[in-house]
């Protein structure tokens, strides 16, 4: 990202209550009411979590809820998963900074719930049991895919849990006035080690719920917020857009470019996370497993268009709130407060509500923290346990208290990995570093899934060359991106050993995958079982035999 998230601050005579605050280091409202609307919001999810934990005791149980959740349910929880401390710290800091070019995530996570609606969503459903492996292993070599399928998993779970783990140490830290690295160090370890008590007793089941609270919570939240800032400018959309070029004296935030329109190598890096964004949601494990908390296909597809309708309002207000963080706070204050760009929303809520809204917006990010994490650790734990442990080493023969044993054991070893790599990833824009996770997703998976579904001539090999390919390079491209080298924002600033020019591997790495997809198939000489091929073609249309499936 822009050298601007380092930028330093400025006086803080003159400017408003929240940007005075944040200048002046001190805490952000009151801590101690911040840290007892946590608390509320803590206990009442713990309670959840608790009385979902009596009803968890069979792999059904932990990894898909029992199947119990209508499609309204599902859908308010796939809602709570996917919009993430990204969607509403990174995004709206990106809006108050870059204008039109931040307001792009919005436009890339919300397009891509069309590809999974129409091509994902109730085939998945149809034809797997819990995770993204039973269906690519279903008419394939079941141990080489398992083994594949798992690894990707576990790799995109990983990328998106630094996104949300270094979103948490930026909000608390605000609210605190902590901002020490050691402080904020403590402060991701501390969430992580809720997270994994979140999973480890409540299962699914527990998570939805968490899920379904922070969903309707962040809406109505953001919806409090977008009203209000809309209100101070006469419920005129162009006053608030003119408030904030004037504030920041910046033209350039209603027009492309601010970001992404420098050079051919920015223009290009809007290419590749444009096909990230799109492509990377149909294939984002933590997503796919909602699909089989449901008990019909049916189910299935309401839960999507039941996303998608609170999605695309939610990204509406993202819109308002960060040109209203453009309008009403200084740009030198956000960049120089805790976490950045990260801070916009939260400071914004200081400016309009004070001390109470504060505290209800941030226990709404924390909540949102806190949901999306669960999410991804019980699809990692899940993705190990059952396709890996269950399937590959035990080779089926385990019943289903030793999986959820073994899943239990994943959620502490995932736990431990994601403070680990949030500590490492603090300050970066969480929005970007989620684009990077749909850019894995979309490389990895996404070829696989629509070869599984759709080709008939798709191979073992084309799965594996795909799914390995695809996940190797985009990593790889990472790996020796900017992200990791050579700027003021990069994990290693001060070493330069960047070759790939651009921050996001999506327009070279998803590409690649469909490529050696195809190669990988028409150059195999083991044809696969065209029996498995009708069954899964039947099944994922229809649905036919999918109960049965589920059952055993």
């Amino acid at each position: 990202m822009n050298s601007l998230i380092n930028a330093t601050s400025s006086e803080a005579a003159g400017l408003p209550l929240a940007t005075a605050a944040a200048e002046a280091g001190s805490d952000v409202g009151s801590p101690l009411a911040n840290i007892a609307i946590f608390l509320v919001f803590v206990g009442v999810t713990l309670f959840f979590v608790i009385r979902a934990s009596k009803n968890t005791s069979t792999a059904a149980d932990y990894y898909a809820g029992g199947r119990s959740f209508s499609g309204t349910q599902n859908g308010t929880a796939i809602a709570g998963d996917y919009l993430s401390a990204a969607s509403f710290l990174g995004i709206v800091g990106a809006i108050a900074i870059y204008g039109y070019d931040g307001f792009l995530y919005s436009i890339g996570f919300l397009v891509a719930w069309l590809i999974a609606l129409l091509l994902v969503a109730e085939l998945m459903r149809n034809t797997g049991k819990f995770t993204m492996a039973d269906v690519l292993s279903f008419r394939l070599r079941q141990q080489p895919v398992r083994i594949a399928a798992a690894i990707s998993t576990l790799a995109v779970c990983l990328f998106y849990l630094l996104a949300q783990m270094a979103g948490a140490g930026a909000l608390v830290s605000l609210l605190l006035g902590i901002d020490s690295g050691i402080g904020q160090s403590l402060i991701i370890a501390v969430v992580g080690a809720l997270m994994i008590f979140y999973v480890f007793i409540g299962g699914m089941k527990g998570t939805t719920w968490v899920q379904i609270i922070k969903a309707t919570l962040l809406i109505a939240g953001s919806a409090v917020m977008t009203i209000w800032v809309l209100a101070l400018y006469g419920f005129n959309f162009s006053e608030l857009l003119g408030g904030a070029v004037e504030n920041t004296g910046e033209a350039a935030l209603l027009e492309p470019g601010l970001q992404y329109g420098a050079d051919l190598f920015t223009k290009l890096d809007f290419m590749s996370l444009g096909i990230a964004l799109v492509l990377g949601t149909a294939a984002l494990p933590h997503v796919l497993i909602r699909f089989y908390t449901v008990p019909t296909a049916k189910d299935a597809r309401k839960s999507v268009v039941v996303a998608i309708a609170l999605i695309g309002a939610f990204y509406l207000f993202t819109l308002v709130l960060g040109y209203g963080a453009a309008a009403l706070l200084d740009t030198e204050t956000i960049l120089a407060a805790p976490g950045g760009q990260n801070s916009a929303a939260p400071l914004l809520a200081y400016e309009l509500g004070g001390t109470f809204l504060l505290g209800f917006i941030a226990a709404v990010a924390f909540a949102t923290i806190l949901a999306v994490v669960a999410g991804l650790t019980i699809t990692a734990s899940a993705s190990f346990a059952h396709d890996v442990y269950a399937q590959v080493i035990k080779k089926g023969k385990i019943d289903s208290a030793g999986e959820v044993k073994a899943a239990k054991m994943t959620v502490i070893v995932v736990g431990i990995l994601a403070i680990l790599g949030g500590i490492g990833a603090q300050g970066q824009n969480v929005a970007f570093l989620v684009a990077l996770a749909f850019a894995v997703a979309a490389s990895a998976n996404l070829p696989t899934i629509l070869y599984s579904l759709f080709w008939k001539r798709f191979t073992t090999r084309g799965a594996l060359w795909s799914m390995y390919g695809g996940l190797g390079s985009a990593l790889l491209l990472i790996a020796f991106s900017p992200v990791v080298w050579g700027r003021d924002t990069s994990f290693f600033p001060d070493v330069d050993l960047a070759l790939y020019p651009l921050t996001n591997p999506g327009l070279v790495s998803i590409p690649l995958a469909f490529l050696l997809g195809w190669i990988g198939s028409l150059t195999s000489k083991v044809a696969e079982d065209p029996a498995k091929q009708a069954e899964m073609e039947i099944r994922s249309l229809t649905g036919v035999g999918a109960e049965k499936a589920v059952e055993h």
